[in-house]
């Protein structure tokens, strides 16, 4: 929520995508830090779960499709920054690679560039206009074409994203509940996770001026695991056995072709978890991590001057609800070492417990008298 002891900034900040997953935690953030904020979004109407956020009229959703640039330019008149977080992970119907992360990332570049607007954008590591993968194509041609509209921009590259609500973690959960058995193509590939909160932060300080411009962040996290060790990671937590079977890249071409026909075939209502494409089998093929070189020149959370949160204070809280009784299991209770109160029990949950039946508690016990 707003801090009332601060009146609201006059600036006012257009988020794209504000909606999304990292896009609520971004607004939650600068709504916090008193700005006003104008998210939007294709379906203003869907929105409604950000404005809780700030007061009432310093979230404002409106609506505006990438596609269309008098939309764009409407979101962006008066603000003074933009932030650009429209993704897609799989092409579905208009909603392209091209069309959403190229050209859309360069006529909200324009539309700041004519507003005298600042601009952040938020790409992704792995960007790079000779991937074999279209997504990371698409992601390098935006950023080129974010530097030619404004040169001075901040241009954010975080790792795999995790946090309450992600794709990821979320993805695998859910899968471990459904099936003995989970493939995975790009078993050996490194990935860097990062906190969505992080993220947020990062581009709430870059809003604030705080972050460098006309240069590229790689987000990270403290750790670097394998596609397989997270996996291995989610049962863990889940606490669910299944076997992890590691997909050469020709077998995870097959499955993707196959899953992408289904998908086809059932008219787009297959299960995002369940579909696998054959971009994302390309873009799996390379480690998703901090650069050396981004390391030696500060452009890292730490850079920023944020310390990288841990997987495992966040995820387990959120991937309980995937285990077989769900997150309210006294087994899990026991196993955090986390007993039932003494006043409740009705024995001893475990030693060094202080559970003693035959003492009195309350005031009598500490020589007090209670009142009549």
């Amino acid at each position: 929520m707003t801090d009332p002891a601060w009146p609201l900034s006059p600036q006012i900040v257009t988020v794209f995508g504000g909606s999304g997953f990292i896009g609520r935690a971004v607004v939650a953030v600068l709504a916090r830090k008193n700005f006003r904020i104008r998210v939007a979004v294709r379906r203003p109407n869907l929105a409604g779960n950000v404005q809780p956020f700030g007061f009432p009229g310093q979230i404002h959703p409106v609506q505006a499709n990438l596609r269309f640039p008098d939309s764009v330019t409407d979101a962006v008149r008066g603000a003074s920054v933009v932030i650009n977080l429209v993704g897609v992970l799989r092409q579905k119907g208009r909603q392209s690679f091209t069309a959403v992360h190229a050209e859309g990332a360069r006529r909200v570049a324009d539309a700041a560039a004519a507003a005298g607007a600042r601009l952040i954008h938020v790409s992704a590591l792995g960007a790079d206009p000779a991937s074999r993968s279209a997504y990371a194509r698409t992601k390098a041609e935006a950023e080129a074409a974010v530097r030619a509209a404004v040169p001075e921009a901040v241009i954010l590259r975080p790792s795999v994203v995790f946090g309450p609500g992600d794709g990821f973690f979320n993805r695998f959960g859910s899968l471990a509940r459904m099936l003995p058995v989970l493939p995975l193509a790009g078993a050996e590939t490194r990935f860097q996770p990062v906190y969505v909160g992080d993220v947020a932060e990062a581009i709430a300080r870059a809003v604030a001026g705080s972050v460098a411009g006309g240069r590229v962040s790689e987000l990270g996290g403290p750790e670097v695991r394998t596609l397989r060790e997270l996996v291995e990671y989610v049962l863990k937590i889940t606490e669910r056995r299944r076997l992890v079977l590691a997909l050469s890249p020709r077998f995870a071409g097959w499955q993707a072709v196959l899953t992408e026909t289904l998908d086809l075939l059932s008219l787009g209502l297959m299960p995002n978890d369940f579909v696998l494409t054959r971009d994302q089998v390309a873009l799996l093929q390379r480690d998703n991590v901090v650069s050396a070189q981004a390391k030696a020149e500060g452009r890292t959370l730490e850079g920023i001057g944020i310390a990288p949160t841990a997987i495992e204070a966040i995820a387990p809280a959120y991937l309980t609800r995937f285990r077989k009784t769900g997150q309210f299991d006294m087994k899990r209770e026991a196993d955090f070492g986390a007993g039932a109160p003494d006043d409740l029990a009705a024995r001893s949950t475990r030693p060094g417990s202080g559970f003693r039946p035959g003492e009195a508690v309350g005031p009598a016990a500490i020589g007090e008298r209670p009142a009549a």
